[in-house]
């Protein structure tokens, strides 16, 4: 059996670069790694409890395609209590396995052979490939430290054509911890409306901000029409492994999502979406303590960074550093691999997450203080040799 098998679009798919440093890592002991993107919090006790209460009470069904009503609601409470923005909880709200459904079901609905998606740079390693898979095309368009890693109205317009379908926005981004100001936000909401686009926002960190406010695209005036907006709990909630996420918009294209979930999925799990309503309606506060946490542990790696002349600018959402490693005189790949094999220390190359991620690396401190203190030391012994 060879790939002779395979679909040319599946051969032709990039392994992803995070993965390949996980897989080195799983081989190695005593490694620091700051490669893994999830937060290193155990679930909430009270977000486990429902789901083990679910359990115990017999609801080990199916739900809705839709997922339950009652976490559709909770969802479309929760959006307009933080953003004012409003929906239907019958039509206009699909719960998904993960965001990462979610995107998929909405490339599946929307594409047709060779439409476009532009999608700035760096980006999470999925987004390509989801694009590719649903038969249509993924423009990337590069951002730059300099522009705090936003993208340029101008060469958002100059990657528009005839076949442009939809924009893929994603802030805070994995993985430069970049936020979009509500000033570019509205410019690309003006551009989009004039070429008549769809955008799909991806939000899944949208409470992990540090000393500024989250803007939802879909609360910008007249975009909620346009705007597919993607959130979940993995990331707020430290529910990874409960694989719950959500897509909101026009009850026309999520009709749409509903149809490929349907067919592919059934529904999201039961327990994890009990779980879920209990993360929207009391653990707030818990979100908070892990905000604080992480914005402790942010405060450190980038004044630590900084200080080991890799420099990085100011992340402002997730849980992602993005230094420069020009001062260690190596390309991304050669850094990310020396500083593993001489240091035991994990980040992802920068070039794994697409245009303009060249000549970085994604550090995340979602792990805890000490080890974040301990990577910091052998880093600096590291650019010692090197920098």
């Amino acid at each position: 059996m060879n790939s002779k098998y395979l679909a040319q679009h599946v051969i032709g798919l990039k392994p992803s670069g995070i993965r390949k440093f996980f897989d080195i890592v799983a081989t190695m002991k005593d490694v620091v790694s700051l490669g893994i993107g999830e937060p290193d919090f155990t679930t909430p006790e009270p977000i486990i409890e429902a789901g083990i209460r679910s359990l115990h009470q017999g609801e080990t069904h199916y739900t809705s395609n839709a997922g339950l009503i009652e976490l559709r609601q909770a969802v479309v409470e929760h959006l307009h209590r933080l953003y004012g923005v409003t929906y239907d909880p019958k039509e206009e709200v699909v719960i998904t396995v993960g965001v990462s459904e979610a995107l998929y079901l909405t490339m599946t609905a929307i594409l047709n052979p060779g439409e476009e998606v532009i999608i700035p740079t760096p980006c999470f390693v999925s987004y390509q490939a989801e694009v590719t898979l649903a038969g249509g095309k993924a423009i990337e368009v590069p951002t730059y430290a300099e522009d705090s890693f936003q993208l340029r109205p101008q060469a958002l317009k100059d990657a528009i054509t005839p076949h442009t379908k939809a924009i893929l926005l994603n802030y805070p981004n994995n993985p430069t911890g970049a936020v979009y100001t509500r000033e570019v936000l509205l410019e690309i909401a003006r551009i989009a409306e004039e070429h008549d686009l769809l955008v799909i926002s991806d939000e899944v960190y949208d409470q992990l901000v540090y000393g500024i406010q989250h803007v939802c695209f879909a609360s910008l005036p007249g975009m909620q029409a346009r705007t597919i907006l993607l959130g979940g709990f993995s990331k707020n909630y430290a529910m990874t492994g409960w694989r719950a996420g959500y897509a909101a918009g026009p009850s026309e294209i999520i009709k749409g999502l509903v149809r490929i979930h349907q067919y592919t999925i059934m529904s999201a799990p039961t327990m994890s979406q009990v779980a879920c309503i209990e993360a929207l309606k009391n653990c707030d506060k818990f979100v908070v303590e892990m905000r604080e946490e992480y914005d402790r542990r942010r405060k450190l790696i980038v004044g630590g960074l900084n200080q080991l002349g890799l420099t990085t600018f100011e992340p402002r959402g997730a849980f992602y550093a993005f230094p420069n490693i020009s001062a260690a005189g190596m390309d991304d790949e050669s850094f990310a691999q020396k500083l593993l094999e001489e240091e035991r220390v994990a980040v992802v190359p920068g070039s794994a997450f697409g245009a303009g991620g060249e000549g970085y690396v994604r550090c995340s401190y979602a792990t805890s203080y000490e080890k974040l203190e301990e990577a910091l030391r052998r880093m600096e012994s590291f650019m010692r040799r090197h920098g």
